[in-house]
């Protein structure tokens, strides 16, 4: 019997024991949080590197001692850009930048008895990877975005490239230039939760979304320029991968209007052949990258 464990970075850590049951992967049990209050989203930002992996360790220690078989795979999910097991850059968890995080996670369980490989993917790919999963469609295209403190474009399956689609340019006023990889233009610079309070010094996200529906006219024209930048997001995808079915999900779902981003989308995508596409929101749920992050982390496994 398989056994994994998924584990994802954003605002917080979250941690779950997947078993096999019936030829698919499904989570046993409740998955672990850090930090248990979940309107602390900022307690993982400038976190010492060692600290972290001392936080990670205690998510996955208990879940290895409480599976009912060996696991064979962790799987870990972050915000960035990964390859070859190397976080190349995190504008939203800075101090993970550059870190070969898989071999030094690993090399901190196994001073604690703890053994088992280490695969590091991009958060985004973690969702889009349990969307598959959860719906036994493997072998499909997935695409999602999660709407957060950054914006990630995630992809299953998997495949060779960067898909940083939150640095996506949607706009060239040069006086667009909020994002957190300092990048001017970008979706994450206009719909992340960082710029969004830059933009708004004596705001909260959720006071301007408040005061869109109260009426205020600066906070109602941002508001239209927060979907406009999501639904070029798509039209750059479509025109690039072709229609589909996109998701979205993520602490920030609960902003987004689903008849404004389409209407906005039919004035991007003019081709026939490409309109045949379909918007889906999902409710924020860990249990869905908790099971991408192991899913992915199994394949990865058998590919090596």
């Amino acid at each position: 019997m398989a056994a994994a464990i998924g584990v994802v970075i954003t605002e917080h850590i979250v941690a779950g024991l997947l078993q096999e049951e019936n030829g698919q992967m499904t989570l046993a049990g409740e998955h672990l949080r850090f930090p248990a209050d979940p309107a602390e989203t900022d307690a993982l930002i400038g976190t010492p590197t060692n600290e972290l992996y001392e936080l990670l360790a205690e998510q996955i220690k208990p879940l290895m001692l409480a599976s009912a078989h060996p696991v064979t795979a962790i799987g870990v999910a972050v915000p960035g850009v990964v390859r070859s097991g190397v976080v190349q850059d995190a504008p939203n968890l800075a101090q993970i930048k550059g870190l070969r995080m898989g071999e030094a996670l690993a090399a901190v369980l196994r001073e604690q008895g703890v053994e088992a490989p280490v695969h590091i993917l991009n958060d985004a790919d973690s969702v889009a990877a349990g969307l598959a999963s959860r719906g036994g469609n493997l072998d499909r295209l997935i695409r999602v975005w999660t709407l957060g403190n950054g914006i990630g474009y995630g992809r299953w399956p998997i495949a060779d490239g960067v898909w940083e689609g939150g640095h996506t340019v949607v706009t060239l006023d040069p006086r667009e230039n909020f994002c957190g990889c300092g990048g001017v233009g970008h979706i994450e610079g206009i719909m992340g939760n960082r710029a969004m309070r830059l933009r708004f010094m004596d705001m909260e996200p959720e006071d301007i979304f408040a005061n869109a529906q109260n009426g205020d006219a600066r906070c109602r024209e941002f508001v239209d320029l927060w979907h406009r930048a999501l639904a070029a997001g798509c039209a750059t995808a479509i025109h690039l991968g072709g229609p589909g079915r996109f998701y979205f999900t993520g602490l920030n779902i609960r902003f987004l209007d689903t008849k404004l981003l389409r209407e906005h989308m039919e004035k991007m995508v003019r081709m026939s052949p490409l309109q045949s596409y379909s918007l889906e929101v999902l409710p924020a749920d860990d249990a869905i990258s908790i099971l991408g992050a192991g899913v992915a982390a199994l394949r990865a496994q058998q590919e090596w």
